[in-house]
């Protein structure tokens, strides 16, 4: 019977950090839940690995603190953290056996022996590296050695794991399985995981929680489906989504753009929510169509800007035509245009305004 470890909750506080001028992390307040998954997730260069090494104390912020399971560790070295990490290289010892490489932090700890096989059997076995303990890293494949270097960190049983783009160097098809295997094993063993990532689906597919960094500051940290349906910023909205979201302004809406006032507003609409609709409010022009067997994307311009378009399966139109294109008022987004930030407050009465249009057209 696998045990279940207690995670512990992490809270950075204010961290910041900079290289010389630049700030790599620029005030970071976020809440990671105990015993739960937190992606950090965004471009390379947006502040997540050195957010994942300030909470290691692999490097330390210029100010701020870090508490994790209600200490402050802010000033601690990694070996006072309690923690275990798994870093992109997988980092195994090419001299060692994958026995004696995922046992060997415990050696270095000074784990009674007894013990420590006791823990290899079960890692072993819960990662299916039990025919593989008495070979060499060189003799696995990407994904075993991928198990090894994760076998390291669940031995040492600590609370907290952290992550650091672990599956990037492993083809799509063991991406995919190795996603599957790492959330069974947080879910089955019950430590906090800080997961990096610039992969959204990666994000998405795993965590509890999505903190999606961008230039060193925190867009938006919410579960998956809220950080999908209600996209804190114009960066969010953008970034999130296979096909990213559609944001335009008023004039995209042609004729109907005059009846909303407010030209510091920018209208959102993701491409699957977008439907070819004779008497839309969006009149645009085709530029290209790209089929993808179970869905088409369309590609237009309406009033000078951009717009994708996701059908399901074929769809009969040419580059060069005209279509009408319409969305349900509840599929809007509004943004602040100085700002980028969401406007709910706005939301409602123009939505309406464009379902009331979109009734006019096709009454």
């Amino acid at each position: 019977m696998t045990q279940p470890i207690n995670g512990q909750a992490i809270d950075l506080l204010g961290i910041t950090k900079s290289w010389g001028k630049t700030p790599a992390v620029d005030g970071i307040d976020l809440a990671i839940m105990a015993g739960r998954f937190t992606a950090l997730l965004g471009p390379s260069g947006c502040g997540k690995s050195t957010t994942l090494r300030i909470i290691a104390g692999l490097e330390f912020a210029d100010r701020g603190a870090v508490h994790i399971g209600g200490s402050d560790v802010t000033h601690l070295p990694p070996a006072h953290r309690n923690i275990a990490m798994v870093f992109q290289s997988y980092a195994l010892f090419p001299h060692l056996s994958v026995a004696e490489n995922i046992i060997f932090g415990l050696k270095t700890r000074g784990v009674a022996n007894a013990e420590r096989i006791r823990r290899l059997q079960r890692v072993a076995e819960m990662l299916e590296l039990t025919p593989y303990l008495d070979r060499k890293p060189a003799q696995l494949s990407g994904g075993q050695q991928q198990r090894v270097a994760l076998g390291r960190a669940i031995i040492a049983e600590r609370p907290v794991c952290l992550m650091d783009e672990p599956l990037s160097n492993l083809d799509a098809r063991l991406r995919h399985e190795m996603r599957s295997e790492i959330r069974t094993l947080q879910r089955k063993l019950g430590f906090t995981m800080v997961y990096v990532t610039h992969d959204q689906v990666e994000a998405i597919t795993m965590a509890d929680q999505v903190a999606l960094m961008n230039q060193g500051r925190l867009e938006q940290a919410a579960p998956p489906l809220e950080i999908y349906e209600r996209p804190a910023t114009v960066f969010t909205a953008r970034f999130i989504g296979t096909t990213p979201m559609n944001v335009f302004g008023p004039a995209a809406l042609g004729e109907s753009a005059g009846r909303i006032a407010d030209e510091q507003v920018l209208i959102g609409v993701r491409p699957e929510h977008i439907r070819i609709q004779p008497g839309g409010p969006l009149t645009a022009r085709v530029s290209g169509v790209e089929y993808l067997g179970a869905e088409t994307l369309i590609d237009c311009t309406s009033g000078g800007e951009p717009l994708v378009v996701k059908v399901s399966g074929p769809v009969e139109v040419a580059p060069g035509s005209e279509v009408s294109l319409g969305f349900a008022a509840e599929d809007v987004h509004l943004f602040d245009k100085p700002s980028g930030r969401r406007r709910d407050g706005d939301r409602i009465s123009v939505a309406t305004h464009l379902g009331q249009h979109n009734q006019e057209k096709t009454g």
